[in-house]
Formats: structure tokens, C-alpha cells, sequence
């Protein structure tokens, strides 16, 4: 195992970017993205992805020096396209518009297409929270050419992973953070699990037939993965894709030349609103803390050490990996390595 300091990953996956042709600004933006998810231990959405992200600006998928541009607006709402760059810099262009718009007009829907990988969801929220704004994040698209997960009872993949995210401003104190894929599991950690010979949760994916196995390789041999809490699970599941790729119309904005089969159909739909909206700030702050406190005051199940509020695991590693350092297993940081090195970056 690897660990690694915040501000020198920082350095190497900006470095990495910008010899690979991305410009600075994007380059920046993404290292920052990748390394906020690392810092709250969120590592499938952080650096782990450099080398793959090297490999789609070669393949042409990524535009690297693209920027994001407004295709149609009114006071509430604006649909943005990413114009085939990195999905970080484009969706937080995208919720940025969200927050400008939902300040002067007390709520507002925003939607993304033509975008790479946006990464971790829950980096877009915090954003909006900053500024005391609620904010919903939907995404959607994936499995329109590749589909990895199967309806509940179903046997046949026929949508993805879907990712959702919430963000409730708190005040001086940190945000409720929700923030998760709709699927039992992560991608990466069904990839992680094939590299490693390990075995998955038994609810998490089915093989080929449709049958619960706990062996990622049949995942890969046209298994798929399961939707989270059964139905309900699903029906978040389909949310996502309504949200996202039918409400954004992601679709009609598709070309075959850039982003790969599971990003180019990608949609993604913000909604923002004041978090003081129908009471004043103080007293919704308030309400919010008061409820975070009850709810972590409530006495440990047994096999548990402490009730937690959605946000507090990622709060704790940040505060621990600020410290210490980013813990990166020693074949993700080989990874890392050939990408800087192949592109003349020095590690």
C-alpha cells in the first residue's frame, strides 16, 4: 500500500492530464475532483480512474481542452453540454448554473449531456450546499448500448448503475451528504474484486441465467449486476434514468466519434432550491441539527459502535487522510505511474 499526500497526487494527476493535452483549467479541475473523492474514501471515483481517462483521450472519447457551453435557458432551468470534455468541469459548470439561478430565483433545474465521467456525485451537492442550497443530483444513460444491471426480477441487464446524489446545507456545520449507486455495488468494485480473486456479497450481481452469484467473473461472462433494496432499489434505478437521460433528452445529442458507449448517452439532471426557502435559515439550520444529534444519539445495535448520519464516513476520511495521507493500493499506484510515465511525466 501506497499512501500519498493530498497536494502531490494533486500535482501528479494534473501533470498527467495536461501531457496527455489536456489544458490547465480542465486539468486542474479534474485532479482537484479526483482527489476530493480519495480524500473522503471514495477511492472508486478517484484517482483510480487517471489511466483510463489517458487511454479515452487517445482513443478520441474525451475532447481534452473543451468547455462547457449553454445550449438553451430560461430564468429557472438551462440545459448545458460538456461539448465531449471531462465530465467534472462540465457538471460543476452545470451546477454552478444550477446555484447562480436557484440564489435569484429560489429553485432551479439544470441538465448535462455531451459529457464525459463526472465522478463522484456527491462533490456536485456539497457544492450547492456551500452556498445554502439544497441540492438533488440524478444521473442516467448508461445502459442505453451497454446495460449492466437487471430489473428487479428480472434475468436480463437492461439499465446500469445510475448514481444518485442529495445535499442538505447545515449552516456553520457540514452538509448531510447522500450519495450513492443504485446498484448493490460499485463497477469498480465488482472489477476490483475479479483482479484481486476475491468473492462479492451475495445480493450483489447474477450470472448470464439471471442467477445470485457471489463470483465476479460472471459478471463478465454476461452476468449483471442487482439493484440495491430490492424493488425499491429499482424504482430509484429507473428514477435515475428518467431524470437523467429522458429529462435531459441525452439521446438526441449522442455521437458515435466521442465518450464510448456507456458515457455518450450520459444525462444528468441538478435541482437545486433554498434551503431557507419557507423559514428562515437559522431556524432550518437549526431543525437539521437538531435531528442530525437525535439521530446519532440513538444507542448503538449490537455488532455497532455508533449510529451515523449519511456524510459522517466521508467527514472522518477527510479529516484522517488530510492528516496522514491517501492510502492507494500498490497496483492502482503502478497504474498511476505507467500513465505519467508514458507520457513523459516524472513520478
Amino acid at each position: 500500500m501506497k499512501t500519498v499526500k493530498a497536494r502531490k497526487l494533486h500535482e501528479l494527476i494534473r501533470a498527467t492530464l495536461i501531457a496527455a493535452g489536456a489544458d490547465e483549467t480542465n486539468a486542474e479541475l479534474v485532479a482537484e475532483h479526483l482527489v476530493s473523492a480519495n480524500l473522503v474514501g471514495v477511492d472508486t471515483h478517484g484517482a483510480w480512474h487517471l489511466p483510463g481517462y489517458v487511454d479515452a483521450i487517445r482513443a478520441g472519447d474525451i475532447v481534452p481542452t473543451a468547455t462547457a457551453s449553454t445550449l438553451q435557458e430560461s430564468p429557472t432551468s438551462a440545459l448545458i453540454s460538456g461539448n465531449w470534455g471531462f465530465g467534472h468541469p462540465a457538471c460543476r459548470f452545470a451546477t454552478e448554473v444550477a446555484i447562480e439561478k436557484a440564489a435569484a430565483q429560489n429553485i432551479a433545474v439544470v441538465s448535462l449531456v455531451q459529457a464525459h465521467h463526472i465522478g463522484r456525485l456527491g462533490y456536485y451537492v456539497e457544492l450547492a450546499a456551500a452556498k445554502n442550497l439544497i441540492a438533488l443530483v440524478w444521473a442516467g444513460g448508461y445502459g442505453a448500448e451497454e446495460p449492466a444491471a437487471v430489473p428487479f426480477g428480472g434475468a436480463k441487464a437492461v439499465l446500469h448503475t445510475n448514481p444518485i446524489a442529495i445535499g442538505f446545507p447545515c449552516g456553520d456545520e457540514r452538509p448531510v451528504v447522500i450519495d450513492f449507486a443504485t446498484t448493490a455495488g460499485a463497477g469498480v468494485k465488482v472489477v476490483e474484486a475479479k483482479r484481486k480473486g476475491e468473492q462479492l456479497p451475495a445480493d450483489w450481481i447474477v450470472d448470464k441465467e439471471g442467477c445470485e452469484t457471489t463470483d465476479p467473473n460472471a459478471f463478465f461472462d454476461g452476468g449483471a449486476h442487482r439493484p440495491f433494496g430490492g424493488h425499491k432499489g429499482y424504482a430509484m434505478m429507473v428514477a435515475a434514468e428518467l431524470l437523467g437521460r429522458v429529462v435531459s433528452g441525452s439521446d438526441a445529442f449522442v455521437d458515435d466519434r466521442y465518450a464510448g458507449p456507456i458515457m455518450r448517452h450520459q444525462g444528468v439532471t441538478i435541482l437545486t432550491i433554498k434551503a431557507d426557502l419557507f423559514q428562515p435559515a437559522a431556524d432550518y439550520a437549526r431543525q437539521l441539527s437538531q435531528l442530525r444529534q437525535s439521530i446519532r444519539s440513538v444507542p448503538p445495535a449490537p455488532g455497532f459502535d455508533e449510529v451515523l448520519v449519511p456524510g459522517d464516513l466521508e467527514a472522518s476520511a477527510r479529516a484522517a487522510r488530510q492528516r496522514d495521507g491517501i492510502p492507494i493500493p500498490d497496483y492502482t499506484w503502478q497504474a498511476i505511474c505507467e500513465a505519467a510515465q508514458s507520457l513523459g511525466v516524472d513520478v
